[in-house]
């Protein structure tokens, strides 16, 4: 008997070796889905904002509200989300985050200006719980492949935030509901997304949320933690760069000389150029255990994309938007790793990911509000593009100093 046993027990070993694989596999896909969800019902509404305004009546400053409240909404709720995953399970925990978005962009789908701020408001709710776990998710069930994955969650971010942005004018004039549909069907996403999430729920580990930590001292305090503050104001910096720029480029665009499509066109491909970068940053980022050089050309990047954005030459201006979407993916791809370069375990990493994307929205919730009343006094986009640069330049400083080679804790 014994003999027969141990003649079997490697085929039982290649078939669970294979069931491990196909769940790994599954779970890769629904990470993929619910990244997809997680910037274009955001993107979405950039292209549009001149056909909401003339529709609503509503100011600049209002439409940058549309991407404000989001931003808010990932500074109010990131805190929260590591204890929410804590006594429901991480897989439940992202469930409520799907089923959250896919509410939030049903409201906007309603023709009502307070349902249209207020389906944003939620959406970005349900999004904060997303930004929070999925990076602990991937270090707990993928911890020899993290920079692969980020790598592959970034990209899923990206490519259909410019989806976004690259059919939202088109697809305003599909239907009588206009822009309402240009907003409403992403709902399709999200909810494809549900589905394939559902049965992570039903086979996930309620309050088993983290991985053993390799550090048994007292628990950090991030707070203060000047590293962890550098990664927060990277976070925030990098984050108010891009989420101004996608509020605002194609009205920027359109006073250089763009019509509504072309300009919904050049935001898209600001951030298709930054696709593959924010799969190979994370990596690169990985097998370094400094990332000084990235962060300076990715940087440098950022500075020079707004600088020609602002000289308003048709030519300069296009490569201006293609090393924007660069720098804007390479710095994205950078602060998804920091949260986990940077921490010991699993449950450090989601607790510095709370910490950053709360106070780091914070500060980039203001940038489109901002960049909008700047317009509404100026009645020019000179000044904050001017602003682009120096914030910039700031994040280099900033970055540099989160790039070093250190763990949360280390004196």
């Amino acid at each position: 008997m014994p003999s027969s046993l141990h003649q079997h027990s490697p085929d039982h070993a290649v078939a669970d070796n294979s069931t491990a694989s196909v769940k790994l596999g599954l779970l890769l896909t629904g990470i993929i889905l619910i990244a997809a969800t997680m910037r274009s019902p955001i993107t979405a509404a950039g292209p549009i904002v001149d056909l909401i305004r003339a529709d609503t009546g509503i100011s600049h400053t209002m439409a940058g509200l549309l991407t404000s409240l989001p931003l808010l909404a990932f500074a109010a709720i990131s805190p929260f989300a590591p204890q929410l995953a804590k006594r429901f399970g991480l897989e439940a925990a992202l469930l409520t985050a799907i089923i959250i978005v896919t509410c939030g962009i049903a409201l906007r789908f309603l023709p009502s200006v307070p349902a249209l701020f207020a389906g944003t408001a939620i959406l970005g709710c349900g999004i904060a719980l997303s930004n929070v776990l999925l990076p602990s998710l991937i270090k707990r069930d993928f911890p020899l492949r993290v920079g692969l994955v980020t790598g592959l969650y970034s990209v899923s971010m990206n490519i259909w935030g410019a989806i976004a942005s690259g059919i939202s004018v088109p697809a305003a004039g599909f239907t009588s509901m206009g822009w309402h549909a240009s907003l409403g069907m992403w709902a399709a996403l999200s909810i494809l997304a549900l589905i394939l999430w559902l049965p992570h729920v039903r086979n996930g580990r309620r309050g088993e949320v983290y991985v053993a930590s390799r550090n048994t001292e007292k628990p950090v305090r991030l707070i203060s933690s000047s590293l962890a503050w550098y990664i927060t104001l990277f976070m925030g910096l990098q984050s108010l760069i891009f989420y101004s720029t996608i509020t605002w480029l194609p009205e920027i665009l359109s006073t250089q000389g763009f019509n509504p499509s072309s300009a919904g066109l050049m935001l898209s491909m600001m951030q298709m150029v930054s696709v593959p970068v924010t799969f190979v940053i994370p990596i690169l980022a990985g097998r370094m255990k400094d990332q000084r050089v990235l962060t300076a050309i990715t940087c440098t990047c950022l500075i020079l994309g707004y600088a020609f954005l602002l000289s308003g030459i048709s030519s300069l201006v296009t490569i201006g938007v293609v090393l924007a979407g660069i720098g804007g993916g390479a710095s994205f791809g950078l602060v998804t790793m920091f949260f986990v370069l940077r921490t010991a375990d699993a449950r450090q990493a989601a607790g510095l990911s709370g910490m950053a994307q709360s106070f780091g929205y914070m500060l980039a919730a203001g940038g489109p509000l901002l960049f909008g009343l700047i317009h509404d006094w100026t009645h020019g986009w000179t000044i904050p593009l001017l602003l682009q640069v120096s914030l910039a330049i700031v994040l280099l400083i900033t970055g540099i100093m989160a790039s070093k080679n250190r763990l949360i804790g280390d004196s």
